[in-house]
């Protein structure tokens, strides 16, 4: 039997997850980690590699003993990761400093760079795709700034999941899919372009090659494989950005494709023939991981972050139950919320707000509309209620995207660790008013990933041929129309109070959960 490894290193947690060459998932073991703030300097986020590539070694010997396969029988390995999050390297290959994804440090270089030119983003946005809010170059900036020399010693730049392939087979490189996060990438071309960071006051030495996935690095190196019993026999593939390693995990890999990825971070997905920006720069537009097509990306900040917040804060007793149970405590959480009424007795969540890439932040997390009535604001309404808002977002994004290019989806695909609950998955059908296709394999982004590096072995002839080979459907919801009719009006409501709330933020009489560096 032959196996395909893929290591999904998202926001809240890595994992790694065996598949079969017919797409089946053998095993997972993962490990949630954390990014910690450096107290020296507000809305950092520092990424540990040191740390983190322990807890991807015990993800590997875990796996192992988990599914008892002969190492060898792993034909090839690839990676996905958070996007935006990149590492950098000394002239030896050691790794010297690293940040997530959604790092904000770099407020001050981010205004400095407006002061040499007030529409230098959205140039910058034209060629990439991309703006200052998640994009390294003022993060790169402000390590010119605060630690040069950090700086001085730096030679390359990989995003996360090509940190991981490096660490593995000791070949640096990025791909399109991720390394286009940056921003200092053409999009249409594909390829770093280095004039964006001779522009923004850069050093133009730290881009390694790239290699579009599924290309061939290396093998397993003889450390490596020592340190976890890999086989060196096992090919090191090239892989992607997890927002678009997912939609190839779910079989979108052509055109008008629309793929909703709920995990740590919600992306809502849209593919295209070509990377056309959007006149307000409202949009994101990144490479596909599949050559030769684009997509149009919306993001809705921490949906999966704030569950898991309610969960630890409010639901011991539910985690209780799901050990002794064996069940997952998210499915206990959705039984004892299934007959809460659509709006959830009028709770408004406050969290993330619709895209605005431009000028992107979001007010201070809050529930808004609270009852003293606890049969009407209890756990299980909130709970509903943080379901109702995510899905709530993503109908914003998507109408964003409707004004922006005329589109709007008959039928999206939902995938990530959100899709597997039932009621989240009915909840977004009613709310976007369209079907709503749940695949089997949850973990989209990995078996994308697995695609690219059977691909790289030669175990499917083409990223096409593959998925038209694996995907399967575990169920369709169909959308509640009348239910459709009142999230319409509650979207409206949501909408009103959310402007409300920014403005309070913005004013400083509450926090802001997340703005961009410069804002």
């Amino acid at each position: 039997m032959s196996y395909l490894l893929a290591f999904d290193a998202g926001t809240g947690s890595v994992r790694a997850v065996l598949f079969d060459t017919k797409g089946t998932q053998i095993g997972v073991a993962q490990k949630e980690w954390i990014h910690v703030a450096d107290e020296k300097h507000p809305g950092s986020m520092d990424f540990d590699y040191t740390e983190n590539w322990q807890l991807i070694l015990s993800c590997v010997e875990q796996l192992l003993q988990k599914t008892n396969i002969d190492p060898k029988d792993i034909k090839a390995i690839s990676a996905t990761s958070m996007r935006e999050g990149f590492v950098l390297y000394d002239k030896k290959g050691q790794e010297i400093w690293a940040c997530a994804n959604v790092d904000a440090r770099a407020t001050e270089e981010v205004k400095y760079l407006k002061t040499l030119d007030a529409d230098i983003e959205k140039k910058i946005y034209h060629l990439s795709g991309q703006t200052f809010a998640l994009g390294a170059l003022p993060r790169l900036l402000w390590l010119k700034n605060h630690k040069p020399d950090i700086y001085k010693q730096a030679t390359s730049l990989t995003m996360i999941n090509d940190w991981i392939l490096y660490k593995l087979s000791g070949q640096l490189q990025v791909d399109p899919s991720n390394g286009c996060t940056t921003g200092i990438f053409d999009v249409k071309t594909r390829q770093w372009k280095t004039e964006i960071a001779d522009i923004c006051g850069i050093k133009t030495n730290l881009f390694p090659a790239v290699n579009e996935a599924g290309t061939i690095l290396g093998n397993v190196t003889e450390n490596v494989s020592r340190e976890t019993n890999l086989s060196q026999a096992t090919v090191v593939v090239s892989g992607g950005g997890d927002a678009q390693m997912a939609t190839v995990g779910v079989g979108a890999i052509h055109a008008n494709q629309t793929v909703i990825s709920g995990g740590s971070f919600w992306q809502q997905t849209i593919n295209i023939q070509e990377p056309l920006t959007d006149a307000d720069g409202h949009l994101r537009i990144n490479c596909h991981a599949v050559p030769n097509v684009w997509q149009i990306e919306t993001i809705a900040f921490n949906p999966g972050l704030a569950m898991r917040w309610f969960r630890d804060a409010f639901c011991q007793l539910e985690q209780t139950e799901a050990i002794l149970s064996g069940r997952d405590v998210y499915e206990l959480l959705e039984e004892q919320a299934k007959d809460v009424p659509i709006g959830s007795h009028g709770i408004i969540p406050i969290f993330s707000d619709t895209m605005n890439y431009m000028s992107w932040r979001h007010a201070a997390p809050s529930f808004i509309n609270l009852s003293l009535d606890p049969l009407k604001s209890g756990k299980k309404e909130l709970f509903k209620s943080l379901q109702e808002n995510a899905t709530l977002i993503t109908l914003g994004n998507l109408q964003l995207i409707k004004e922006k290019i005329g589109f709007y989806p008959s039928e999206v695909i939902f995938a990530g660790g959100a899709s597997k609950g039932k009621l989240w998955s009915q909840t977004l059908a009613d709310v976007l008013g369209v079907t709503v296709k749940i695949p089997i394999v949850k973990e989209a982004a990995a078996l994308g990933t697995a695609l690219y590096a059977g691909v790289g072995a030669g175990l499917y002839p083409t990223i096409q041929e593959g998925v038209q080979s694996i995907i399967e459907w575990d169920r369709i919801h169909i959308p509640n129309m009348e239910n459709h009719q009142k999230y319409q009006d509650i979207y409206q409501t949501w909408k009103q109070v959310y402007k409300e709330q920014l403005k309070l933020a913005d004013a400083g009489l509450t926090t802001h959960m997340w703005k961009a560096p410069g804002l």
